[in-house]
This record gives C-alpha cells, structure tokens and sequence, in this order.
C-alpha cells in the first residue's frame, strides 16, 4: 500500500493501515491540516471551501470524510459533486472560497484516490505552502470549531454547465464553424465524470454525432486510466470502422485530453498542446506576445511550432504548479505538458482538457482537413515514455547524480531530476511526484532510436542499483 505527500496533493491506495495508504484517518488528518493552513492565512475571511469528484469507487466515501471534517473546522463547504479539476479550479474564485479539494488520483488506477489542494485562485497550492501544511499534519495541531460555530455543506451541481457557458464565451471558441463542419465524434470517458462533461459540452458546440464508449460514471474503469495508445485498443477498434471523424479521450478527472485520427491510429498524446498551440498563436491578437511554455518532459515540437510562428518558447520542471508559475513569470499565452495538458490562461491557470477540446475543434473546422492530415503538418517526433519501479530504500538522488556524473560531457540540466541532451535527442530522468518510480522519457525523430536510448539508461540504473 502507498501513501505519497507531493506538490500534486496527498495521494494514496485505499485500503490498509494509517500512514502506509490513504485510509479514513489518512484522510481527515490531512483534510484538518488543510484547514488549518487556510484559517492561519485568511483569519479574517469568510471559511468557505469548494469541493469536487471524480467517479471513482472510493469518491463518495472520501468526499463525506472531507466534508465532515471541514465542517468540524466551522468550514461552509460548496460540494460539487461528480466533477471535474478544471472545474473545481474555476468554482472557487467565483465562490469566493478561500480555496478548494479535488478528490481524485487523475490518471492513476481504481485502488488509488487523492486530495489535490487549491488555493483561493482555484490553482494548485506552492511546494513551500505544501510544506507548510505537512508541518501541520505531522504535528497534528489542527482545531475543531465548537458546536455553535460548526459549518455546513451547500450541494451545487450547476457548475460543469458554468464551465461550459465560459467556454463558449472564449472569442477563439469557434461555435459556428464547429457546427458547420458537422463533426462525428467517439469519446472513451474511462467510466467517470468526463463521459458527463464531455459530451454536455460537445453537444453545446453543436457536434453532430457523439459516440459515447465508457461514459457511465460508474468509477468502474474500463482500462487504464492513463490516455496511452496502448490503453485506447477499444476507441482505436471503433474508429477503424470508418463512420467518425475522430476521437476524444480523458482521463478520470478530465485534465488531460488525447485524440484518436479517423483511421484509428494516436493523433499522440504529445501533440494535443502542439495543435491547441499552433491555433492560440496563428489567432492572437498581439503578434509580439506569442510565448509558449512547456516541462521538460515535452516534445520539442512545441518549440518548433513556437518559432516557426515567431514566437518565443521557455520550459518548466514537471508539475502543473511549476508550469503555471513559468507561465506567469513570462507572459505565455498558452502552455502545458505533454500528457495532454492544457493550459489556457485567458480562461484559467490549470489544465483543462475541455477548453482543448473546444479550441481543438475550433482549429480542425478552420482548416477544413481530416484529423491525420493536420497531424502530418506538424514536426514529428517520438517520445519513449518508460519508468524504473522503486524500493523504499533506494537513494534516488545518488542514483541521478551518477547517471549525470557519466554524461557529464553532454549538455545536462537539473532543474528537475536529469535531462541530458544530445545532438538530436534528449532523456530526461526524475522521480515521480504521485508514484514511486523513476520515469525516463527519451525523444528523437526516429522511434527506434528514442526507445533504444531510453532502455540504455534504465540499463544504467540498474547497474547502478545492483552495485
């Protein structure tokens, strides 16, 4: 069992005993320590917390303990029910909630939930603020609020509808051109809140045909959560069969999004924020402002298409926070991570697959060309995604400053783990912030060539782990 304290929240199987999982005690001990950390920073605000979930089988068990404790804590709790990230993050500014809860382990399989902590931005709280709170559960210095002073819980379900409406106010959110182009569409909801969001916003774009695969929120995951080709077989199956022009895919918590090209084959997960990038800079209004930004784990076609647009392209350490405060830092218009994140700041700062599905749409009718077809123009690259399971006694920072020690005549940056970049190719190696693993990400323009050097550094670790 595991339970993982990171910049992305609190995150844990369910099941076990407390401090090795995410159990009940698990659960409210951090929920307090949460609550305390906004009381010592807002002692003057109203105590208002929004809270939303995925469709996972633990949700409804790990919402109730949330709630209940932030109304122990006097907390007026606006619970949003089965929803999504992009959509708590935009509920808690316009609740004026001193922050908010997400309950869910985004990509990660059934057995696994987790608390993903905002601040009164609707964005996800700074590695210093997470520090803090720790301090807090560790100590558990949390207090309860007496019985005059308790809080209550305000169920609104309204909100995936506001998220909608917001969207299709974007002036880059094409509604007519989207309807014109008479689009079929096969969405795979993994069984969650995404097969309610995704087609409530495609019909309110006026697509004329949606299929729907795995969109009973049921929590019951069909396959894998993670939006990887290898997980899509059945999306992948229905496409082939010829009747769509593409396909959508999310993860349970709708913050990353991949397509499917009509004959079936990955438009690649990677190139989401390239295509939705490639439209946000061809359509800004200020030509001198075009700035991209992307981690470090991201392919280089972000930057290719950057330039070829006249812009300029920066990269973050791995993380949506790390992203967002580079993205702030230098303006960018548009940005994410090439999981299929989506981040648009001129409509929020986190990712939201379903602005990228609007703005992909948006991109697609304007070019009047199949799915596969756009894909080609963009420069090609693959991307060798692979990943080193850990022991809890293994020193993962030894490990990496060994593998920088041996490629030291290569460019290398560490500002997150090690990214050693050859002539054409890069491989970049960092631990995990929600698993206990070392992921290797490799990229060239030859396939075989960017596995080939992702497998000779897993071959270099554990080298390095059996010595």
């Amino acid at each position: 069992m595991t339970l993982i304290k990171s910049i992305s929240g609190i995150r844990g199987t369910i099941g076990g005993k407390s401090g090795d999982s995410l159990t009940p005690l698990d659960v409210v001990k951090f929920t307090a320590a949460y609550g305390s950390w906004l009381k010592n920073k807002n002692s003057e605000k109203p105590l208002r917390v929004v809270i939303g979930r995925d469709a996972r089988l633990s949700g409804k068990m790990v919402s109730d303990l949330v709630s209940a404790t932030l109304v122990g804590m006097g907390f007026h709790v606006i619970d949003l029910g089965l929803s999504t990230t992009p959509t708590v993050e935009i509920a808690v500014p316009l609740e004026n909630a001193l922050g908010g809860i997400i309950l869910t382990a985004s990509h990660n399989p059934i057995q696994w939930n987790a608390l993903k902590l905002l601040n009164e931005k609707g964005e996800f709280i700074s590695g210093a603020d997470g520090e803090a709170l720790l301090v807090i559960a560790n100590n558990e210095s949390a207090e309860y609020a007496d019985v005059k002073s308790l809080g209550k819980v305000e169920i609104n379900d309204s909100y995936l509808q506001k998220h909608i409406e917001m969207i299709l106010d974007l002036p880059l959110v094409d509604k007519d051109a989207i309807a014109k182009a008479n689009f079929k569409i096969c969405v795979d909801a993994i069984n969650s809140s995404g097969g309610i969001a995704v087609p409530m916003l495609l019909e309110a774009l006026g697509v004329s045909e949606i299929k729907k695969i795995n969109c009973e929120p049921t929590g019951i995951f069909a396959h894998n959560p993670e939006p990887l080709p290898e997980n899509l077989r059945e999306i992948s199956s229905e496409l082939r069969k010829g009747s769509y022009d593409l396909g959508i895919v999310v993860d349970p918590d709708v913050d990353r999004l991949a397509f499917i090209n009509e004959d079936g084959e990955p438009f690649g997960e990677e190139y989401t924020l390239v295509a939705v990038a490639d439209y946000i800079l061809q359509n800004a209004p200020n030509k001198e402002g075009l700035i991209t930004v992307s981690n470090l784990s991201s392919t280089l076609a972000l930057k290719d298409v950057t330039i070829k647009a006249g812009g300029t392209y920066h990269s973050a350490a791995v993380g949506e926070v790390n992203v967002v405060t580079k993205m702030k830092e230098v303006g960018a218009i548009i940005g994410g991570e090439g999981n299929g994140g989506i981040i648009y700041p001129e409509f929020h700062y986190g990712r939201d697959a379903l602005v990228g599905i609007a703005l992909f749409l948006s991109h697609l009718a304007k070019v009047n060309k199949p799915i596969g077809l756009l894909r080609n123009t963009y420069p090609n690259y693959y991307i060798s995604k692979k990943k080193v399971e850990l022991t809890t006694d293994l020193d993962v920072d030894s490990i990496l400053e060994e593998i920088k020690a041996k490629y030291e005549r290569y460019p290398i940056n560490t500002e997150d783990g090690v990214k050693i970049n050859f002539e054409k190719e890069w491989v970049h190696l960092r631990k995990s912030n929600t698993e206990p693993i070392i992921r290797i990400y490799a990229e060239s323009e030859l396939e075989t060539t960017a596995s080939n050097l992702a497998d000779k550094i897993i071959r270099d670790i554990k080298e390095l782990i059996s010595q």
